[in-house]
């Protein structure tokens, strides 16, 4: 279980997230949407201690984030927005095995969870393939396969689908769908709706740091919520 609560940080004299509580219990899909500016990433970045905030706390499984740094970010997975904020290797196998190396997991293992991870974006036997030479779309997968092979409790992807084309798209919408069914809990991050509402248990709309709308989808007054917070709601018969 993800639990905040009463949350605030600030950059500089400008609020970004101000006094926020929620909690995501395992195994829920929830969407963490609201326009450019509303929070949403700084939010999410304290999940596993890549950012500290000023007031409030984050806890993971019952553990305080800040009592135990390495515990939060083995069990909550996260794929930033720019994949050039989280590759690290010059290859792509080397970067997806970066994680469970440094859980010292075995090699057989770490190979296996490369190769799934890999499979699951579409980029199965590429693993020689030099990070610098991949298209901006190729770097988003190739980070969505490093969160996968940490095998996480909880998966936070961060506008997951900038620059993915169809099939990578879809790929990586079918690998979220069966994580769900297999108990991980997920949060996406997203202005863009699309795909993803009929996928989702909760919705959970930001606006100028604070949290405006907690809702099911299936509720008759989500989609009237969410029409007010400049996000890309698909047509009610799409879903």
């Amino acid at each position: 279980m993800i639990r905040v609560r009463n949350l605030s940080h600030r950059y500089g004299d400008t609020v970004a997230v101000d006094d926020v509580s929620l909690t995501v219990d395992d195994g829920e899909f929830v969407l963490l949407v609201g326009a450019n500016g509303s929070g949403k990433t700084t939010l999410v970045r304290h999940f596993n201690g890549l950012l500290k905030p000023d007031s409030g706390e984050v806890s993971i499984d019952g553990t305080p984030v800040s009592d135990d740094l390495v515990a939060a970010r083995t069990a909550v997975g996260m794929v930033f927005q720019d994949p050039r904020d989280q590759l690290v290797a010059a290859t792509v196998g080397a970067d997806v095995a970066f994680g469970p190396e440094n859980l010292g997991l075995p090699r057989t293992e770490i190979d296996r969870r490369v190769d799934a991870a890999l499979a699951a974006v579409n980029l199965a036997g590429r693993t020689d393939d030099r990070v610098a030479d991949l298209s901006g779309g190729e770097r988003e997968r190739v980070a969505v396969a490093g969160a996968l092979a940490m095998e996480p409790t909880h998966l936070v992807l961060d506008e997951p689908f900038t620059g993915l084309d169809e099939p990578a798209r879809r790929s990586v919408l079918d690998r979220l769908r069966a994580l769900h069914a297999e108990g991980t809990s997920v949060v996406v991050v997203t202005h863009d709706l699309r795909d993803l509402f009929s996928l989702a248990d909760r919705i959970v709309g930001m606006v100028e740091g604070r949290i405006v709308v907690d809702d099911d989808p299936e509720s008759s007054s989500v989609r009237e919520s969410l029409a007010e917070l400049d996000v890309r709601v698909p047509p009610a018969d799409s879903c």
